[in-house]
C-alpha cells in the first residue's frame, strides 16, 4: 500500500476535530458521524500498519536551525516510527478509542453539547496518535501538548458546574507543572547529544556511544526468544564523554513528563478530580490511554533512562509509592469513579515500577490488557450511572445484578481481571510485572504483592455493595439497562479483559521479543519462577476477596471507620495550606507591587506629575494683556536682580 496512507491517522482525526469545532458543532449527529467515521478509519489503518501493509511515509522537515562554529544545529523532522512497540499501543488507542466513541453515541443522546464533546474526542485521537508515532521529542511535546489541551477541554466539558472547571483547571496546573521539568530533559537530551531523535537505532547508538555495556550471558539469542521472562536490562558501568549530573537531570527530566501525564506522587491530585467530566472521557483519557501516554513515553526512551542507575531507581520507587498510595486511599471512597480512578493511579505506579526495576516489557504487557479492563470498568460504570439518572455513590445502590445483568456481569469480569483473578488478562500481566519487581529488589515486589491485595479487597467492596444486597435509593430500585450501542462495546471489551493476557494470544511474547534487542544486545534473562509469578500473589488476592465479602456483606453503610484514607491523607489540604495559600499570598503582594508602585508610583504618578505641572502652568495663561505685561515686567526685575546680586 501507498505509504502516505499512514498520514490519515492523523489527518482524519484533525480533519473532524476542525469541521466540529468550526461548524458541525450545531448538528450533532453529524458531529458525531465525522468523529465516530475518523476513528474507524484509524482502527482500520491501525490494523493494516500492524500487519505490516503500511510502511511509515518518507519525513519532512519541520524546523531546520543552523549550528554555529563548534556546534551542531538542530533538524526537526514530522515523521512516524512503526516498530513492534507502535505498533502495539497504535491498535490500543485506535481500538480502544473506537469502542468509546461507539459507547458515547448511546451515552450522551441527551446532551445538547454532545457536538462540542465528540470534536474534543478527534482533538484528543489527533493529538494520542502523534505521541504514539512521534519520531523525536520535539515532535512528541507537540503532541504531548495537544493531549492536555483535548483533557483539560473534555474534563471542563460541563464548564457551567463550578467543580468541573476547577477540575480541568487542576488537571492544567499540574500538567504544566510537570511538563517545565520534561522541557528540561528534551532540552538536556539535545545539548549532551546534539539530537533529539527517539527513533530505536539512534537511542541504542546513544546508550553504546555514552555507555558501551559489557554484557555477561550464559543465555544464546535462541535461548532468550524461547524462553519470554522480564527483560533484565545491564546496568551501566561507567562511561566516557558525558556528564553523570547531566545524564541524571536528563532522565529525571524526562521522567517528569510522566508524572504528570501519568498522574504520579505527588502531582497525582489531578486524576481523581478529572472524573468530573463525562464518564467515556473518564475511560479513554484517565485510564486507557492517555494517562498511559507516560509509561510508553518511558518505555520509548528506556535506553535512554538505563544510563542513570539513580534515576531508574527513583523511577522505579516513586511508581512503588503511588500503586500502594493510591490503593490505601481507594479503601474508602465511595464515588465509584472515584475509586476507578484511584485504582487506575495504582496500575500505572506498578507499569511506571516495573520500568524502573528493568522491566518494560512487563510494563507494557500490563498497559495493553489495563487498557482492556480499565476500559471495560468505566465504561459499565457509565452504564450504571446511566441507569441510575446520574447516582454515583455505591452506598445509594444495591441489587444492581438483578436488576441490569448484562452491566453487571460486564463490570464483574473488569473487577476480576484488574485484581489478577487466576485466568482472567490482568493476572497474567500483573504477576509478571511483579516477577520483574522482584529480581530488581524483593522490596519493590513486596510492594507490589500487599498493593494487589488492597486492589482485591476495595475492588470486592464496590461490587459487593453496589451490585449485592438490597438497593438503598429509588434509583437503584427502578434501574434500567442501557442501549445496545453501550452494551456491544461492554461485551467486547470484557472478552479481551478475560483473553487479553492469555500465552495463546502472545502479547507477553510480542512484548518481549521487543525489548530483548532494545540495546541491539544479548540480555540476561532471569529463570520464571511459578511461585513469586503466580501463586504467592493470587494467594494474597484471594485472601483479600474472601475478607471484603465477609466485611462488607449486606452492610447498610460503610462499617470501617471515618480514617484518614477517607480524606486522602489530607494531601489537598496540605496543598491548599502550604502551597496554594503561600501562591496567593506572593500572588497579592505582586499585584499590590505591581498596582501602588510600579503602575502608581512610576507610571500613574509620572503622568500625574506632568499634568500638575501642565495644570498649574495654565494658571498662567489668561490671555490678558496687562498680566503678560506684569510678568514679563516681574521676570526682567528678577533678571536684573540675580544678575547684580548672585555673586
Amino acid at each position: 500500500m501507498d505509504p502516505y496512507i499512514a498520514w490519515f491517522l492523523l489527518l482524519a482525526p484533525l480533519a473532524s476535530a476542525i469541521a466540529i469545532l468550526l461548524h458541525l458543532y450545531r448538528l450533532p449527529a453529524m458531529a458525531m458521524f465525522a468523529s465516530v467515521g475518523s476513528a474507524s478509519l484509524c482502527f482500520v489503518i491501525a490494523i493494516f500498519v500492524a500487519l505490516g501493509y503500511v510502511h511509515p511515509p518518507d519525513a519532512w522537515t519541520w524546523i531546520s536551525l543552523p549550528g554555529t562554529t563548534g556546534h551542531g544545529g538542530m533538524e526537526i523532522e514530522i515523521g512516524m516510527i512503526f516498530d513492534p512497540l507502535s505498533k502495539a499501543m497504535l491498535l490500543v488507542v485506535t481500538g480502544v478509542g473506537l469502542l468509546v466513541h461507539i459507547f458515547s453515541i448511546g451515552y450522551m443522546a441527551n446532551d445538547p453539547g454532545r457536538g462540542r464533546f465528540f470534536g474534543g474526542l478527534s482533538i484528543f485521537m489527533f493529538s494520542m496518535t502523534g505521541i504514539v508515532l512521534a519520531t523525536n521529542l520535539i515532535e512528541l511535546f507537540f503532541f504531548w501538548e495537544g493531549v492536555g489541551l483535548s483533557s483539560y477541554l473534555l474534563i471542563g466539558f460541563w464548564f457551567t458546574k463550578e467543580s468541573a472547571a476547577a477540575a480541568a483547571n487542576k488537571a492544567f496546573v499540574c500538567n504544566r507543572l510537570a511538563d517545565f521539568g520534561f522541557m528540561i530533559g528534551i532540552l538536556t537530551y539535545w545539548i549532551m547529544l546534539g539530537t533529539v531523535s527517539i527513533k530505536p537505532a539512534d537511542l541504542a547508538g546513544t546508550y553504546n556511544a555514552i555507555n558501551l555495556p559489557q554484557v555477561e550471558s550464559t543465555l544464546t539469542p535462541a535461548q532468550i526468544a524461547a524462553n519470554p521472562g522480564p527483560a533484565i536490562a545491564v546496568r551501566p558501568s561507567g562511561g566516557i564523554g558525558t556528564s553523570p549530573l547531566l545524564i541524571t537531570i536528563m532522565v529525571l527530566g524526562l521522567f517528569a513528563g510522566c508524572v504528570g501525564k501519568s498522574a504520579m506522587f505527588p502531582l497525582h491530585v489531578w486524576l481523581p478530580d478529572a472524573m468530573e467530566g463525562p464518564t467515556p472521557v473518564s475511560a479513554l483519557i484517565h485510564a486507557a490511554t492517555m494517562v498511559a501516554a507516560g509509561v510508553y513515553m518511558l518505555c520509548r526512551v528506556y535506553p535512554l533512562l538505563l544510563l542513570s542507575d539513580a534515576g531508574m531507581f527513583f523511577i522505579a520507587s516513586i511508581g512503588c509509592i503511588t500503586a500502594f498510595f493510591a490503593a490505601l486511599v481507594a479503601i474508602q471512597q465511595n464515588d465509584i469513579k472515584r475509586i476507578l480512578a484511584y485504582s487506575t493511579l495504582s496500575q500505572l505506579g506498578y507499569m511506571v515500577m516495573a520500568v524502573g526495576c528493568g522491566g518494560p516489557d512487563a510494563a507494557m504487557f500490563h498497559l495493553t490488557t489495563h487498557a482492556f479492563f480499565k476500559a471495560l470498568l468505566f465504561l459499565a460504570a457509565g452504564s450504571v450511572i446511566h441507569a441510575l439518572h446520574e447516582e454515583q455513590d455505591i452506598w445509594k445502590m444495591g441489587g444492581l445484578w438483578q436488576k441490569i445483568p448484562l452491566t453487571s456481569a460486564t463490570f464483574g469480569i473488569g473487577m476480576l481481571a484488574l485484581i489478577g483473578f487466576p485466568g482472567f488478562a490482568g493476572f497474567f500481566s500483573k504477576d509478571y510485572l511483579l516477577s520483574a519487581c522482584y529480581d530488581y529488589s524483593p522490596i519493590f515486589y513486596w510492594v507490589g504483592v500487599i498493593t494487589a491485595a488492597l486492589t482485591a479487597f476495595y475492588m470486592t467492596r464496590l461490587v459487593v455493595v453496589a451490585f449485592f444486597g438490597p438497593a438503598r435509593s429509588d434509583a437503584a430500585r427502578h434501574p434500567h439497562e442501557s442501549p445496545r450501542n453501550m452494551t456491544i462495546p461492554l461485551i467486547l471489551l470484557a472478552i479481551l479483559s478475560v483473553v487479553g493476557g492469555w500465552p495463546l494470544l502472545g502479547i507477553k511474547a510480542y512484548f518481549h521479543a521487543w525489548s530483548v534487542p532494545l540495546l541491539q544486545a544479548v540480555i540476561a534473562v532471569p529463570e520464571p519462577n511459578a511461585f513469586l509469578e503466580m501463586i504467592l500473589p493470587s494467594t494474597f488476592v484471594l485472601f483479600s476477596v474472601g475478607l471484603a465479602v465477609v466485611v462488607y456483606w449486606g452492610q447498610e453503610r460503610d462499617p470501617l471507620p471515618d480514617t484518614v484514607l477517607a480524606h486522602k491523607f489530607y494531601v489537598d489540604e496540605i496543598y491548599n495550606r502550604f502551597l496554594v495559600a503561600v501562591q496567593q499570598m506572593v500572588a497579592n503582594i505582586l499585584s499590590w507591587i505591581d498596582g501602588w508602585i510600579l503602575d502608581g508610583l512610576i507610571l500613574r504618578g509620572s503622568a500625574y506629575l506632568c499634568v500638575g505641572v501642565g495644570e498649574l502652568l495654565r494658571l498662567f495663561q489668561t490671555g490678558s494683556l496687562q498680566t503678560y505685561a506684569f510678568l514679563f515686567s516681574l521676570g526682567s526685575i528678577l533678571l536684573i536682580y540675580f544678575t547684580l546680586f548672585s555673586h
